[in-house]
């Protein structure tokens, strides 16, 4: 039979080198760029040149987003739409994502003591197993392989432990890394920083059009930006990092938009102050929650925007101005840090 379809009898033997060299291509190509990814990590900056903060200012290290209006939304997933004309009125923002060294300002000053580094309130989640109700925060793994990419937890692990100053886990610090942006935070956590700054977060629009650079016809484009820390190659599995980085920046190594704002787009995502919505004409939360990593309970979820390092072309196009997702309030994770802004008087 398999002679008289013209199939010649060694034709699995074929196959079977063919699948292998596909195979040892694709294992070659992954060892390429891991090799590639760890010599970069190993040279990567811990501090980019920010230009110096003017003092003569009214708001020092803020930038002025002056009022507008525009079409907020986009149209790439549903969460984004309808687009919807929205006004915004002016006001400051933190030109750069608040750093580690920011942040460690303000501990040092309240002895504040971040949610990652409590144990889990069980009343608010029951059904966690023990070792998720360690304090901790859920990290990002770099996986060898991955079966699909249905069950996310292949690359996103809860590791107990993590907090601000160990993002990774216990075995990992932020020493010599006080320029990059702050992780492992919550949205309680954020709150706490702007009020004691006297500063607030921003809102959804607000973010959105100060990363539009106050520009109504500034939509971000389809195609991945190259001047931000996105992650280039096959993700979750093969990272190129041709933007330098393979995981996070520091502050400021890629040019600023219109306004002077710094990595609104990648690097990491940023929280908001508004409650999440399944797209922009529902005023009610979700029955099913799209986040990338979420633990049982009740609890509520934020607005977060930009994207991180982590967005690739292949599975989170979100490095775009309208772009958006959720994020539980209450867990931390190792790609979302967040600025802050000033309701005040313009220069």
């Amino acid at each position: 039979m398999m002679t008289r379809l013209g199939i010649r009898p060694g034709w699995r033997m074929a196959v079977a080198l063919t699948v292998m060299g596909v195979l040892a291509a694709t294992w070659w190509t992954w060892a390429a760029q891991g090799r590639t990814a760890a010599r970069l990590a190993q040279a990567e900056r811990l501090q980019c040149p920010l230009p110096p903060i003017n003092a003569a200012v009214k708001q020092p290290g803020m930038v002025w987003v002056p009022a507008g209006e525009f079409d907020f939304g986009d149209t790439v997933y549903p969460e984004e739409q309808p687009l919807r004309k929205t006004r915004v009125a002016g006001f400051w923002m933190d030109r750069t994502e608040v750093t580690n060294d920011q942040f460690a300002q303000f501990v040092q000053a309240t002895a504040y003591v971040t949610v990652a580094e409590r144990p889990v309130d069980a009343a608010q989640h029951p059904e966690l197993p023990p070792d998720m109700r360690q304090p901790g925060a859920v990290v990002f793994v770099m996986p060898n392989a991955v079966n699909g990419k249905g069950e996310l937890t292949q690359w996103w692990r809860y590791v107990a432990g993590a907090q601000w100053r160990h993002p990774g886990g216990p075995d990992t610090h932020i020493k010599g890394r006080g320029a990059f942006p702050v992780v492992a935070l919550t949205y309680a956590d954020a709150l706490a920083y702007a009020k004691w700054r006297g500063t607030s977060l921003p809102g959804e629009t607000q973010w959105e059009w100060a990363a539009r650079g106050a520009q109504p016809g500034a939509a971000s484009p389809r195609e991945q930006p190259t001047a931000t820390n996105t992650w280039q190659g096959l993700f979750p599995v093969a990272n190129s990092a041709e933007d330098g980085f393979v995981g996070l920046a520091p502050v400021g190594c890629y040019a600023p938009n219109t306004l002077g704002l710094f990595d609104m787009i990648g690097n990491v995502w940023e929280l908001t102050a508004d409650r999440w919505t399944p797209d922009h004409s529902s005023a009610s939360p979700p029955d099913t929650d799209p986040a990338p990593f979420k633990r049982p309970g009740p609890s509520a979820q934020r607005v977060i925007k930009g994207g991180s390092f982590l967005c690739a072309p292949n599975y989170c196009m979100r490095y775009r101005s309208g772009a958006r997702q959720p994020q539980e309030e209450d867990l931390a994770t190792s790609h979302l840090g967040f600025r802050t802004i000033l309701n005040a008087p313009g220069p």
